[in-house]
């Protein structure tokens, strides 16, 4: 059976799924928004979205996905390690949570066909939040980029962190990007989305994010240089260019890089390795070691990880980071495996941006954009399901004449 068009409920599902990864903890905003009411909004748009999805899918047809039965595996090795309540019932809870939007990307599945289309949904959808981002800057700048983040833009109507905005705006410029290379829009479109969103990426001083993109295109570009002109003259326009800034605008450069750290502080990743190296020091038991303690709030002893793979281990144990390290191969492998075009292109940026802010970003394991970001390249990486033949035209049997009758209608 061919694959059916995609409603449009689906964009509304997707989005509501974006808005439950949002995340409850960020700056302070122009009106003070109560953590209970943020983390109310989240888990109702999740709920929602999955009951949306059910209700557009209620025969539960599914596509095969490897990343989605990955994902599922990681969600059954979360509840073994959460059951213990070691990191309190606030894990079982996010292990719901996690259930949730695994079942509705299983949902979601039935439409993924190798198509633009949930690329499209995911710049709507981040370009929407960039857009409170961009109005929450205009209403109050001294709210939007505050002392306490270092002058770095911040989410003044909904709670955001610098990092978080640098991600968005990096992911749907590469994704444009590669739209605009393979004529899949037009230039006016292309532009009212990289140029605003270039701007906040550069206000947030996200070193991950900007890394992430300039890494992620050019490895997305490079896959379709031998089949695409456009992806050759654009490659070394980017060259030229980059060598043009890198030669006169050095120290400007090196200054956004380094945001004012010391050498020191810039080696140990802002304090990121101080905790990296108490988390692995830290004593566990086999069976903390397998399973880990249990979905948390990604931090250990009360400082944020900051790195998925460290996040996993520590609350979903070696067999969490298998399972993570499973999935992003077995995307890689299969972008790889592919024949060029826009929608391998699209798929290794957005796997190369995971894999390259894994390092510093915390999220492979749970709930969050970087899983949506997966999702993404899993639906561009699908491939299409087989048209449905066309129905053979039934041909009427011709009746049979008795004999008498023949005999009278000769007479």
């Amino acid at each position: 059976m061919g694959t059916d068009r995609t409603p449009k409920i689906v964009g509304t599902v997707w989005g509501l799924l974006i808005l439950n990864t949002l995340g409850s903890a960020g700056a302070k905003t122009i009106v003070p928004l109560p953590r209970s009411l943020i983390q109310m909004v989240t888990m109702g748009a999740l709920v929602t979205a999955f009951a949306l999805a059910l209700v557009v899918n209620v025969r539960l047809r599914v596509r095969a996905s490897s990343y989605v039965l990955l994902l599922t595996l990681l969600l059954v090795s979360s509840v073994i390690s959460s059951v213990h309540l070691e990191s309190g019932f606030g894990a079982l809870f996010r292990c719901f949570r996690l259930a949730l939007f695994v079942g509705t990307l299983w949902l979601l599945s039935r439409w993924w066909d190798g198509g633009t289309t949930f690329v499209r949904h995911h710049i709507r959808m981040y370009l929407a939040v960039l857009g409170t981002v961009a109005a929450g800057l205009v209403a109050s700048p001294g709210a939007a980029l505050p002392d306490l983040y270092g002058g770095r833009l911040v989410g003044a109507l909904w709670p955001l962190t610098p990092p978080q905005i640098g991600q968005y705006a990096a992911v749907i410029i590469g994704l444009t990007v590669l739209l605009l290379m393979d004529r899949r829009t037009d230039r006016t479109s292309a532009a009212v989305v990289i140029v605003p969103s270039l701007v906040l990426l550069a206000l947030t001083h996200t070193r991950t994010a900007t890394l992430g993109l300039l890494l992620g295109l050019a490895l997305a570009i490079g896959s379709l240089m031998l089949t695409s002109a456009a992806a050759r003259r654009f490659f070394t326009w980017a060259v030229a260019i980059a060598a043009v800034a890198a030669v006169g605008f050095a120290s400007a450069l090196q200054t956004w890089f380094l945001r004012g750290q010391s050498q020191e502080n810039f080696s140990s990743l802002t304090g990121r390795a101080k905790v990296w190296h108490a988390l692995l020091a830290a004593p566990r038991s086999t069976t903390e070691y397998l399973f880990g303690a249990g979905l948390g709030d990604k931090s250990f002893d009360g400082l944020p990880i900051d790195n998925s793979w460290l996040a996993v281990y520590n609350e979903q144990g070696m067999i969490g980071v298998c399972l993570v390290a499973a999935f992003i191969t077995v995307l890689g492998g299969v972008a790889l495996l592919r024949p060029p075009s826009l929608s391998r292109a699209c798929a290794i940026f957005l796997i190369s941006y995971c894999a390259i802010a894994s390092y510093t970003e915390a999220g492979l394991g749970d709930a969050s954009p970087y899983l949506l970001h997966l999702a993404v390249a899993a639906s561009l990486l699908a491939t299409p399901a087989p048209a449905a033949p066309p129905p053979v035209p039934e041909v009427p049997r011709r009746r049979r004449v008795p004999r008498w009758a023949q005999r009278t209608e000769v007479g």
